[in-house]
């Protein structure tokens, strides 16, 4: 492994202790909840939004079978820690007001029902996630960011319009596995992780790295980074920590921003 690639790896292990711990749920919940509307507000932000599409959802610490989950039909522009709902695995809104999106449910109850490692999923309709999804394969290792989700997500090319229907959400959350993410062909992206940080971060950097493929493509003919060295630098830049890491200036800078999504 090179220097700066020690070196990397070494402020990530640093990283370690700056990560909250013995936290009570109340706090880990107010966390998480903060950090969901902060992640809808930068998804809003990059232009990941299309009308009513798109959902983040974060399993509660305490009522692990519920997860909190933007509403359908406000904008994840304006998006509030008050807005969020808090829904069972059957369906049920238990706290918050407004409408719950039907695909989301689908989906994502099926991907927390099916890993109790998974804290928090994102999904939504972003134009290269879209584009790329429409090809029918997986990303490529053509970059270092590429490289985060080599073997580590999967292609889902049963498509069967607007997923409404529990036995998808069944099929796309078997299909994920242990990936951190999944391309949903003619559809769009989801990620998956063990922090809402990292499943938010992971759909950012695979929208950019769709984008990247695309635009390298249409280019001429990519070169690929060898298997060996792809896998070395997942472990770097495509660890739960890393994917961690890498989302706190984001959230540093939409909530001096926009710090009105607290409320």
């Amino acid at each position: 492994m090179s220097d700066a690639a020690n070196e990397i790896v070494m402020n990530m292990d640093a990283a370690e202790g700056i990560l909250p711990s013995e936290q009570s749920n109340e706090e880990i919940r107010k966390d998480r909840k903060q950090k969901l509307a902060a992640a809808l507000r930068l998804f809003g932000k990059f232009g990941f939004d299309e009308g009513v599409a798109g959902h983040i959802t974060v399993r509660d610490p305490e009522l692990t079978d519920h997860f909190w989950v933007n509403p359908m039909g406000r904008s994840f522009k304006q998006m509030c820690v008050s807005d969020l709902l808090l829904v069972s695995h059957g369906g049920e809104v238990v706290e918050g007001a407004g409408l719950l999106n039907g695909a989301a449910f689908t989906i994502h109850s099926q991907i927390h029902m099916s890993n109790p490692a998974i804290t928090a999923a994102a999904h939504s309709h972003s134009v290269y996630g879209k584009a790329f999804s429409s090809l029918g394969k997986t990303l490529d290792p053509l970059t270092q960011d590429a490289c985060a989700f080599y073997e580590s997500h999967v292609l889902f090319d049963d498509f069967s319009g607007v997923v409404l229907d529990n036995t998808e959400g069944e099929r796309i959350a078997a299909a994920l596995g242990d990936s951190k993410g999944a391309i949903l062909q003619n559809h769009g992206l989801i990620t998956v992780g063990e922090t809402l940080d990292a499943a938010a971060w992971w759909f950012i950097t695979m929208e950019r790295s769709c984008q990247a493929q695309l635009l390298a493509e249409a280019a001429g003919s990519p070169i690929s980074i060898p298997h060996e060295i792809a896998l070395q630098t997942r472990e770097t830049v495509g660890s739960p920590l890393a994917g961690w890491f890498s989302f706190q200036p984001l959230y540093d800078v939409i909530i001096a921003e926009q710090p009105e999504l607290l409320d």
